[in-house]
């Protein structure tokens, strides 16, 4: 048995033609990883293609032979037309008509006894060089031989007649029965048309001459009246009709079209309603109620164009030059300059107008103004695919998993690199984009997004997801099914993306692949062993086995989704990353989706703007143009975007600073309608009650990526006794401005990554601001969750000591009231806490202010020994009281 794909590779053929080839003789085979028999397959495969078809086709469906069912049916139609009768009398026209007739006409001898009717056949000659008045041919054809008309309007097309100048074309088609065809129009209007005969006399005059001429042969009449018992097959004739006549458009469309209304007008020759209007018309000859529609409609739709104005509607953003404004309303700009002067502005042809002043000139222009969201103006650029210009593209393929199941170290092993070491802490905490050759296919790379395994990065295993096309799920094979395998799974499927399982660390000795199988199934991931749909690859990132079979099952799953992609548009796509680089300023991380980025460009990327003042590859190498599927870094940013903002090039820098500027003042919005503002008389009761605690952080981090899931976990921290608040959080160094923010609002600030600058370093030791820098976030986490526990107030739990009575008391001066007692059970301590209890009830509840043994003061009195104790600052103690020893434990606040 071998797999559909190794037969692909080793024929170089797709996996879809070998589907195709397969299915054709009756293979079963559904997908590219279905099994077949290997001898039977070659034997298939290795035949040319061309005699394939031939076998499977007539099995088949009939469909491919309709061509040839078209030619088969001509020669059925000729077959029963030529007689032998019909044979002779169409040579008698031969010999009558000139040579070139009887060379082209060799077929449409047998066509032509067909159209011809009887007797009738000379007056519809007569009126024929009139068909234009068609009236007059109408008088002439009683009701019996009508349906010999029907093939003299076929035969004959109105080629001859209709078109004086193309006479030429009349004698190959031996006019005389083709001269019948104003017959054919004269069916179509139905015989009671003997009204109009003068309009014929006028123009029968001049063709009436030539028509004897060209129809002289008597023979005419003759073969008419034979082929009225072949009115039948006249529908017979159209297949032979259509081909020949691809050069006189009209005429054709009369053939087509004529022989319908002949059979239906024989029946019902009621439409003389329509025949005044087709005179005008006879380029245009078809069915009666045919003409009648293309004819009525084209008039109607000319008048129903001024409708559009009346719902003139433009759509506009914040501003507007009068030169955009000019080519929005097909009007000139010297226009809309006049009319801005009217109104009292003046403005230039590249100043930018208000939306105000705009509503008020377009109003003029006869337009409405409707004011159009950022996103609205964003997508407004966005054309409709072409399905002709797209081309593939290479795969995006997105590394998912738990932490430490080895995903960056699968994509070292496939990258020849060594990326983990870079890493902090050996865990991945950004998001990396990829590019790697995979030679011997014919879609030769593929693009590798890296996300994080860690549970603070949640969203951005969200946004690998949205941004990919396969998942490759990494699960280590002494490990198992972790949370964050579960949550990868149901990131791939709700962005319904397939799933590729990598089995992980198969070289170590407790590794057990078939029990990771037998877990995934419980997700719906289901082996092709076992039936499933699901690719199992085990793989080894440290031994480097099973990359290449990785490699070609991605690619192979890749083709069957036949992704593509228009390059020639402005491009689109998504940020991968982002991050304030010192020296370069924002550097953003993105991933062309369509069309083609080029350095230059004007972009928007999410709240910020700019223009690609340089683009550079994984591999560190400048790019002039970044096509579909290239993860590249863009400089020029006016700030830094997140991580998850699409982005998208838009006309000129204008446009793109207007668009992103409307984003802004919308998040500004939403921003202060999230943020409910406290009184000061809700903050006085939270006050009194004091609920009021509070820990303020300011994050700074190396890029967006890892600043918002780490503020995402640590907001998440917050609870209702502590409350989480981040003040201020962005991408860079800490910077002196930070600390004094921090200085002023009794903050903390919280570095990932990144160093304080050495004058921040200094003013933060003077203003005593607690700086921490981290660059695990694990250890982040746990910090602040410390801190936020320190504002707690600590619990205490009661431990019990002892239990003692008292027998004897001792009134000393100057000391006060002593207990002479007995320890029943436990221990006493001399600083634990006491209860006296007098008949059951709690009398009262201290500390002991004095312990003694025989004269001596002691720490302690084990059990089963007396001792005299005195009670701090309380003298009111009876002998048969009880006292309880206990002391209170603090216990640590937990969040």
């Amino acid at each position: 048995m071998v797999r559909i794909y190794d037969l692909a590779t080793k024929f170089r053929l797709t996996t879809k033609e070998v589907l195709e080839r397969l299915q054709a003789v009756g293979i079963e085979a559904t997908t590219f990883s279905s099994s077949v028999e290997e001898q039977a397959a070659r034997e298939i495969l290795s035949q040319p293609l061309a005699k394939i078809p031939a076998r499977t086709i007539r099995p088949g469906t009939g469909t491919t032979v309709r061509p040839t069912t078209r030619r088969a049916a001509r020669s059925k139609a000729a077959a029963p037309q030529t007689s032998t009768a019909a044979a002779d009398k169409a040579r008698t026209r031969a010999k009558s008509a000139p040579a070139e007739e009887v060379k082209g006409e060799a077929k449409p001898r047998t066509h032509r006894p067909q159209p011809a009717a009887t007797s009738q056949a000379k007056p519809l000659v007569v009126t024929l060089e009139a068909p234009r008045v068609e009236p007059a041919t109408l008088v002439a054809p009683p009701t019996a031989p009508p349906a010999a008309v029907a093939p003299k309007v076929e035969v004959p097309g109105p080629q001859a007649p209709l078109a004086e100048p193309p006479r030429p074309l009349e004698p190959p088609k031996i006019e005389p029965p083709r001269a019948v065809q104003p017959p054919a129009e004269a069916p179509m209007s139905p015989t009671p048309r003997p009204s109009p005969p003068p309009p014929p006399r006028r123009e029968p005059q001049r063709p009436v001459a030539r028509t004897p001429e060209r129809a002289a042969p008597p023979a005419a009449p003759p073969v008419l009246r034979e082929a009225k018992p072949k009115a039948m097959p006249a529908p017979e004739v159209k297949p032979r009709l259509e081909p020949p006549r691809p050069a006189v458009e009209p005429p054709r469309p009369v053939v087509a079209q004529a022989q319908a209304p002949d059979i239906g007008a024989l029946e019902a020759p009621a439409a003389p309603v329509y025949l005044p209007p087709i005179e005008p018309e006879i380029p245009l000859p078809p069915e009666p109620k045919a003409v009648w529609k293309e004819a009525s409609p084209a008039p109607k739709v000319k008048p129903e164009a001024p409708a559009a104005p009346l719902a003139k509607v433009l759509r506009i953003g914040e501003e507007m030059t009068p030169k955009e404004l000019a080519e929005k309303m097909s009007a000139t700009a010297s226009d809309v300059i006049k009319r801005l002067i009217k109104l009292g502005v003046l403005a230039t042809i590249n100043n930018p107008i208000d939306p105000d002043t705009i509503a008020k000139v377009a109003e003029q222009f006869g337009y409405s103004v409707e004011r159009a969201s950022p996103e609205e103006l964003v997508e407004a650029l966005v054309e409709v695919e072409d399905p002709a210009l797209l081309r593939p593209r290479a795969p995006v393929v997105t590394v998912m998993g738990h932490v430490d199941h080895g995903k960056t170290s699968l994509l070292d092993a496939i990258r020849h690199t060594n990326v983990m070491a870079t890493e902090a802490g050996g865990i991945t905490q950004h998001i990396g984009a990829y590019e790697v050759e995979v030679p011997g296919h014919a879609v030769n790379r593929v693009v590798f997004l890296d996300t994080p395994g860690h549970v603070a990065f949640t969203a951005m295993r969200a946004r690998g997801a949205q941004a990919t096309d396969i998942v490759v799920l990494v699960v280590a094979a002494d490990d198992g099914v972790m949370p964050q395998t579960i949550e990868a799974i149901n990131h791939a499927k709700d962005a319904k993306v397939p799933i590729l399982v990598a089995i992980n660390k198969i070289d170590k000795p407790n590794a057990d692949p078939n029990r990771i199988k037998q877990q995934l199934t419980e997700y719906g991931l289901v082996p092709e062993e076992w039936g499933g749909e699901t690719i199992f690859v085990p793989v080894s990132a440290k031994r480097r086995e099973g990359i290449q079979n990785l490699l070609d099952n991605l690619l192979v799953l890749a083709e069957v989704q036949e992704l593509k992609a228009n390059p020639d548009k402005p491009a689109r796509g998504v940020v991968i990353e982002a991050e304030l680089d010192k020296g370069r300023g924002p550097v953003s991380t993105i991933l062309v989706q369509s069309g083609t980025l080029r350095v230059g460009g004007a972009v928007v990327a999410g709240l910020h703007h700019g223009k690609v003042r340089a683009m550079i590859n994984d591999k560190g190498k400048k790019l002039q143009e970044a096509g579909p599927a290239i993860p590249v870094e863009i400089l020029g940013l006016s700030g830094v975007p997140l991580a998850g903002d699409t982005f998208a090039v838009v006309g000129d820098e204008r446009k793109a600073r207007r668009i992103a500027l409307a984003r802004q003042e919308k998040h500004r919005q939403e921003t202060m309608v999230s943020q409910p503002r406290i009184t000061l008389d809700a903050l006085h009761q939270q006050i009194q009650r004091g609920e009021v605690k509070e820990l303020r952080l300011i994050l700074k981090g190396d890029v967006q990526g890892s600043v918002e899931p780490l503020r995402e976990s640590l907001e998440r921290l917050g609870t209702d006794q502590v409350m989480m608040k981040v003040i201020h959080s962005s991408v860079g160094a800490v910077t002196e401005s930070d600390v004094m923010l921090a200085a002023a609002s009794n903050a903390i600030v919280v570095g990932f990554n990144v160093r304080p600058e050495p004058k921040a370093q200094k003013l933060a030791e003077q203003e005593q601001v607690d700086v921490r820098l981290y660059t695990v976030i694990y250890e982040a986490i746990n910090q602040v969750k410390a801190a936020m526990e320190g504002l707690l107030e600590p619990s205490y739990i009661e431990r019990a000591l002892g239990r003692v009575e008292i027998r004897q008391i001792f009134n000393i001066s100057k000391v006060g009231t002593i207990a002479g007692s007995y320890v029943v059970d436990g221990k006493v301590l001399r600083d634990a806490s006491v209860r006296l209890l007098r008949d059951g009830r709690v009398v009262h509840a201290g500390k002991i202010g004095s312990l003694r043994r025989f004269k001596d003061d002691v720490r302690e009195v084990l059990s089963g020994q007396e001792c005299g104790i005195g009670l701090l600052n309380y003298n009111d103690i009876h002998a048969g009281d009880v006292l309880e020893a206990y002391e209170l434990e603090e216990i640590a606040p937990k969040l």
